[in-house]
């Protein structure tokens, strides 16, 4: 008996044994398969990132058929002397219409004769000489086998990225997803020789297309003018105020970092998410080749333009599609991009930026929307002109006739940038028509009766500069 007890007691021991190498192999093989999926997961974030990446920054989608073929603006940048025709655009003139030279594509010998003022900035030649560097941030030259420029095309990046300025004004390192505040893109599109398209799209003369480009200014787009034609807000109202009339229908160009985590991103809404939006643009706007799909736009009585062409409906042949594959990691680079964080004391004052928190989820109620840390709303952020006390004219150019909740990350970014022209010194809301933060701060002191004071007023300004806090965004 002993023996047998004995011996089923070491088969026991066996069996345990035997059942924990099982279940330690068991849990090195889950541990490997774990890494082995979280591998995947990083290394896929990884490609996703840097295809993006090169999307925002480089890619084309093919719109060079519509900007140099149809439209011949090449030739304008070229000048005649160099087979184009007028003057041509010059260094120097293409910085002051707010074209960003990325200073890590220029060779070290350029760079030091910039450095020495040793380059020529008014020779047409030498912008040349930029594009064929791929140095322009969001333009891409192409040249035929004789070296002249053939045609040219547009990204992402030329509205929503611009340089840090670390070689010279308008040169530098890039800034993914900061919108260019100085980019004159009406100006530079009305440079084009042949805007005859566009003029037979909108059913009006190339001269009143010329005007309307050229009345946007600095730091705005109007991506609805394809869509309704129309160019003017005949009143702007704020609070019951008129401030101004027939104003030109433009709205600021928006930034694209710190849009993680939240609904509508557009000044109006409801459009649709990020992706939905870069389709919309690398198909309407750019004029690349892909396909867009949205029947909202068969409204005749709120598009005509874009109902009269069925922009709703485009239509490409899959090995034609240069947009709609590109669509995901280009959404996926956007997301990933940081809001930049200011600096206490060179961005905003600390001791009122302090006061400001308070008061920004207290006495000002600004929480109750701008939830933190997203600083818009969980969910559904659109909301009508009269709950905010403004015209409904850029909201009735929208599906859902609604405004966004406005992210206010980096909003000292805006604070800050300049705008030469006085009439294009607005940079807040979506046609920058309060000049400052503290005249948005004024508007709704009014429109909700919070009856903040002087002081609570430029305390709460502090505070509105301060965002993100610096574990929420990226330092510079």
């Amino acid at each position: 008996m002993f023996r047998s007890v004995s011996f089923v007691g070491r088969i026991s021991v066996i069996a345990v044994a035997v059942i924990g190498a099982a279940l330690v192999l068991g849990q090195q093989q889950d541990d490997s398969r774990g890494r082995e999926h979280r591998n995947t997961i990083s290394q896929n974030a990884e490609r996703m990132i840097a295809e993006g990446q090169q999307t925002f920054r480089f890619d084309t989608f093919g719109d060079e058929e519509f900007w140099g073929g149809a439209l011949q603006l090449h030739r304008a940048i070229a000048g005649s002397e160099l087979g184009g025709v007028g003057p041509g655009l010059t260094p120097r003139t293409a910085l002051q219409l707010g074209l960003t030279v990325d200073v890590n594509a220029l060779p070290d010998p350029v760079v030091q004769q910039i450095r020495q003022g040793a380059v020529d900035l008014d020779s047409p030649a030498t912008t040349l000489v930029l594009l064929r560097a791929n140095a322009v941030v969001g333009l891409t030259g192409f040249f035929d086998a004789s070296g002249r420029l053939s045609s040219i095309g547009i990204q992402c990046a030329l509205c929503h990225s611009t340089v840090n300025d670390s070689l010279a004004p308008g040169i530098g390192s890039r800034l993914d997803g900061w919108a260019n505040h100085d980019l004159n893109i009406g100006a530079i599109a009305a440079l084009a020789p042949n805007l005859e398209p566009v003029a037979n799209l909108l059913g009006v003369n190339v001269t009143t297309v010329r005007q309307v480009l050229n009345s946007w200014g600095p730091g705005k787009f109007d991506a609805q003018l394809f869509l309704d034609g129309k160019a003017v807000n005949p009143q702007q109202v704020s609070h019951g105020i008129v401030t101004g009339t027939n104003v030109p229908a433009a709205t600021l160009i928006p930034n694209a970092f710190g849009l993680a985590g939240y609904n509508q991103h557009t000044w109006t809404g409801s459009w649709g998410s990020v992706s939905y939006w870069n389709a919309f643009v690398a198909n309407l706007e750019m004029h690349g080749k892909g396909n867009f799909f949205d029947p909202r736009l068969d409204n005749p009585a709120q598009f005509p333009v874009a109902a009269r062409n069925r922009f709703g409906h485009l239509r490409t042949p899959p090995e034609d599609d240069r947009i709609t594959r590109k669509l995901p990691a280009l959404h996926f680079y956007q997301l990933a991009i940081p809001a930049p964080v200011p600096r206490a004391g060179a961005d905003f004052d600390q001791a009122g930026a302090e006061r400001g928190d308070a008061l920004f989820s207290g006495k000002a109620k600004c929480n109750d929307c701008h939830v933190e840390p997203l600083w818009t709303e969980p969910g559904w952020n659109l909301h009508r002109p009269e709950e905010i006390g403004i015209d409904s004219f850029q909201a009735d150019r929208a599906p859902d006739r609604a405004y966004k909740t406005q992210n206010l990350a980096a909003l000292f970014v805006r604070e800050n940038s300049h705008f030469t022209a006085p009439s294009n010194r607005g940079r807040f809301y979506h046609d920058g028509r309060f000049t400052t933060l503290l005249d948005v701060v004024n508007h709704y002191n009014a429109q909700f009766n919070l009856g903040l004071t002087q002081r609570e007023r430029l305390d709460l300004v502090e505070y509105l500069k301060s965002l993100p806090e610096p574990e929420k965004g990226v330092s510079r």
